[in-house]
């Protein structure tokens, strides 16, 4: 298990969830498919492509769930830290190998919690379809026995949005495949989904 056991807020999540999501929801207009394939019970993380700093707010609003969100530290000095601190989001060092972020998600998922992450590490502003994944999700998932759900986002985050939608597969284990293996379908589906919901890949 994680070395850090600490009890993550989560009072300012519930706010978040009352007041700002019905904000998020008609500023942004969202269409959301699949939350039913978001499991009710056990240790899960939500993994999508990360095209906004507002991508994790449609799943907050999607289910019953404490999805505790892992949030490059940078979030947390921004302009944008309160919303980050409430919301009980996992601050992350990516300049090194941050253990203490990792235990405070593993420690969550060996508790059947929910963690939130986006496998491509960091905002995709490139012309690139996905950006190469990294292995945090699956990593994590493989050692807490975690299903990992898919995610795919695609649109325009623009007031009252005519375009944006959020997919959300069928979850799945690592199981017996390796981590490569593993990564590679997670890639793979939600690649899927973004193309379901309107993204095409750059040819």
């Amino acid at each position: 298990m994680g070395k850090t056991k600490e009890k993550l807020p989560e009072r300012g999540y519930k706010f978040f969830k009352i007041f700002l999501g019905p904000i998020f929801k008609f500023w942004y207009n969202p269409k959301i498919y699949g939350k039913e394939n978001i499991p009710k019970e056990g240790p899960i993380l939500i993994t999508a492509n990360h095209k906004h700093v507002m991508d994790q707010c449609a799943m907050i609003v999607s289910t019953k769930r404490v999805i505790h969100y892992m949030a490059k530290k940078e979030y947390f000095d921004g302009k944008h830290a309160w919303f980050f601190k409430m919301a009980g989001c996992i601050s992350v060092d990516r300049s090194i190998h941050d253990d203490e972020a990792k235990n405070k998600a593993l420690d969550v998922l060996y508790d059947n919690g929910a963690i939130g992450l986006f496998p491509e590490g960091t905002r995709n502003k490139t012309d690139a379809f996905l950006l190469p994944f990294k292995f945090g999700a699956v990593s994590m998932a493989q050692k807490t026995d975690a299903y990992l759900v898919p995610v795919g986002i695609s649109g325009d985050y623009k007031f009252r949005s005519k375009n944006l939608v959020y997919y959300i597969g069928k979850p799945f284990k690592v199981g017996n495949m390796t981590l490569e293996e593993a990564n590679k379908k997670l890639a793979k589906e939600i690649g899927k989904l973004m193309k379901k919901g309107g993204t095409k890949e750059k040819k």
